[in-house]
């Protein structure tokens, strides 16, 4: 799946640097040896149906318990931008995105509210996202992700990320999306006009997809935060994805850290220092408030 241009860089040296500065303490994440499921929505401020599944994709985190680990993202599709009011959250890379997990599994009908667990479709009245994330968590891990996210020199994030699937003979790629909670709308137009809308996990900027070379891909990048974006309400979150079926192999989140913070991790674990001159980068950073 090709969604933008690539940009090849060089971050030689860059882990030692985050790591032998105290000053520089990073948040780190450190996928363990069972598959974190990824869940996906697709929606829109555009959609009447779609509030309550906003919700429910809120409320998943604390559904879940101490026993399983999902991530989630909210994103925005473009499509209902021209039907009354548009969505300053809608970005055309996810309803693309969408419209290519629904071929990849072999359905037709592209839709909001569209839940995916891990890539696969969830149809409506399939089980609840708790039981999904459950089974996905079942499955040993295929690949492993590194994460670490900071607070920046200008205030903005540093992010770097390694991920290795090293037994894995399918075109495998690492995708990273900055998301944000506690967002509020006020709609005036279409569907919900009149409503005030509450999201969280919405995606904000999209880096990928960044092709695993000798199963392997990395990726450091320094950015700005999103139009108009809260560093307290910031989240980050990798996966890596099976280009050809759009099966999710293993995802990790955190709050990335200002540089006082001590680093947030289910894990509690650093990236490896060596460097690495490969670099593949793809964003897609979504539009600001209206």
């Amino acid at each position: 799946m090709n969604l933008g241009t690539k940009a090849i860089g060089s971050i030689a040296g860059l882990f030692a640097l985050v790591w032998s500065s105290p000053a520089l303490a990073a948040c780190s994440a450190h996928s363990g040896q069972r598959t974190a499921a990824l869940v996906e929505l697709y929606t829109s401020e555009g959609c009447s149906s779609c509030p309550p599944a906003d919700q429910e994709l809120s409320r998943l985190p604390a559904s879940l318990g101490p026993d399983a680990e999902g991530f989630a993202l909210a994103l925005h599709v473009d499509y209902w931008d021209s039907l009354g009011w548009r969505d300053p959250y809608a970005q055309r890379v996810f309803s693309e995105r969408q419209r290519w997990l629904v071929q990849a599994n072999h359905h037709g009908v592209v839709y909001t509210p569209h839940f995916f667990v891990s890539g696969t479709e969830q149809p409506p009245g399939g089980g609840t996202l708790s039981e999904q994330v459950r089974r996905v968590n079942a499955r040993p891990a295929q690949a492993q992700i590194e994460l670490v996210a900071n607070q920046g020199a200008q205030g903005g994030l540093t992010l770097d990320v390694v991920a290795r699937a090293p037994q894995s003979l399918d075109p495998l790629a690492l995708y990273l999306a900055i998301a944000e909670n506690r967002l509020v709308s006020r709609v005036l137009r279409g569907e919900n006009g009149g409503s005030t809308l509450t999201h969280d996990h919405v995606a904000r900027t999209w880096f990928g997809p960044i092709a695993l070379s000798g199963g392997e891909a990395r990726l450091h990048r320094e950015t700005a935060l999103p139009g108009e974006a809260k560093f307290g309400q910031l989240e980050v979150t990798a996966f890596v994805e099976d280009e050809r079926t759009g099966s999710v192999l293993q995802a990790v989140s955190l709050q990335p850290c200002t540089t006082s913070e001590t680093p947030l991790s289910r894990a509690g674990q650093t990236l490896p220092s060596e460097p690495d001159p490969r670099l593949s980068i793809l964003a897609m950073p979504a539009p600001g408030h209206k």
